[in-house]
């Protein structure tokens, strides 16, 4: 999802495949939609080629194998994955590593994995789907960086300045200890004894 990207407000004469686009451009944004395009698409060359027979006149040439079956699972699963992808964002890891695997494993199953185009396209849609990232609203983003870094936004440099001590060295903070042999680590002289 972009976040600068301009939030559509409809107008009243506004076209209704203005609208469509608009509204699928929203729905694909917030979700890894070319992820779950082509681990669905990745599926169908999987799942159709074991199964798929060319008719040359009177000859038929014939891609059977014997786990013609596996074939058919792995195609399906990934064509699930890749609907899973659409509409359920948050199990985008899980699909992805699936996805990934379940294309590694169609090379000895499915005739070399859709004969190497399902295989490149199951993969490539398991790794969009590993590293898409939610994306946040421009306002958000500022205010988790805020929140992050408090009291620094709002403090001019004498209010920065005023826990420094003898030439500018800053003091301890409220949080830490001021001496360092108040600790465990540091009693006896910084020797511990094992028993």
């Amino acid at each position: 999802m972009n976040p600068q990207a301009p939030v559509y407000v409809r107008a009243e004469d506004d076209a209704w495949p203005t609208v469509v686009y608009y509204h699928f451009h929203a729905w694909s944004g917030r979700r890894p939609f070319w992820a779950g395009l082509f681990t669905l698409l990745g599926g169908f060359p999987i799942a159709y080629f074991p199964y798929a027979d060319l008719r040359l006149g009177n000859v038929s040439l014939a891609m059977a194998t014997t786990g013609g079956a596996g074939a058919l699972i792995i195609g399906v699963l990934l064509i699930t994955l890749g609907l899973a992808l659409w509409f359920q964002e948050a199990i985008r890891v899980f699909a992805g590593v699936a996805a990934i695997l379940l294309a590694l494993v169609s090379i000895p199953v499915s005739n070399l994995g859709g004969f190497f185009v399902g295989f490149a396209l199951s993969m490539v849609g398991g790794a969009l789907a590993l590293a898409w990232a939610p994306g946040q609203p421009v306002e958000e983003a500022q205010e988790s960086v805020a929140e992050q870094q408090p009291g620094v936004v709002g403090l001019s440099k004498a209010d920065a300045m005023a826990d420094t001590g003898a030439q500018g060295v800053p003091g301890p903070r409220g949080t830490e200890t001021a001496h360092a042999s108040e600790t465990t680590a540091h009693a006896d002289g910084g020797r511990n004894s094992a028993g």
